[in-house]
């Protein structure tokens, strides 16, 4: 199997608005955008729970600190939220209304948490429905990745922030485009 597809700004907005049509649209929603926007696995995301993304105040954390055991290569990291997506989380979180720090961030139609292979099959299930081929749990993990190196971020910081140890395997997360050929030749 291939790298997971990464998504234009059409195909995210058509993911969107697809959310916007489900039943648990907001969810879905803020689930997509966590993807986008924090660089983490599904399998991290599944894991999340109130209490890692609260302050005491209820405001939604600026960083999010993974424990090892909720990390694919088992090392502790911090993930660091941008505005946007502390603005969604905030206004997800409107309608759980928990009190209890320990439930998961993002619950099922069950309401129970999201197991990192349901949360898989989950994204794998909103992208065809959507109409997206090619793309998979880890599109926005790729995305989050090419987004930030085509924007300039370097390779070392961009590892860092994907939890990877070795910079050749961030590096096999850039998706080249001719928008990114473009803009390296107009540098000169």
């Amino acid at each position: 199997m291939g790298q997971a597809k990464t998504l234009t700004q059409a195909e995210i907005d058509q993911v969107l608005r697809h959310c916007a049509t489900r039943k648990f649209a907001i969810r879905d929603r803020v689930l997509f955008l966590t993807s986008l926007w924090s660089g983490m696995r599904a399998g991290e995301i599944a894991q999340l729970t109130i209490g890692q993304v609260l302050n005491q105040d209820g405001t939604v954390k600026a960083e999010i600190k993974l424990l090892a055991e909720q990390t694919k290569g088992r090392h502790a990291r911090t993930v660091f939220l941008p505005k946007k997506l502390r603005d969604e989380l905030a206004y997800y979180l409107k309608f759980r209304a928990v009190s209890n720090s320990g439930i998961p961030l993002f619950f099922t139609a069950k309401r129970a948490g999201f197991t990192p292979n349901t949360l898989v099959q989950h994204f794998f299930w909103l992208y065809r429905d959507a109409g997206i081929s090619g793309a998979s749990s880890h599109s926005g993990r790729r995305n989050f990745i090419t987004t930030l190196a085509n924007k300039g971020i370097s390779v070392r910081v961009l590892a860092s922030l994907a939890g990877h140890q070795s910079i050749a395997v961030t590096q096999k997360y850039i998706d080249v485009n001719d928008d990114m050929k473009r803009n390296a030749v107009e540098l000169l």
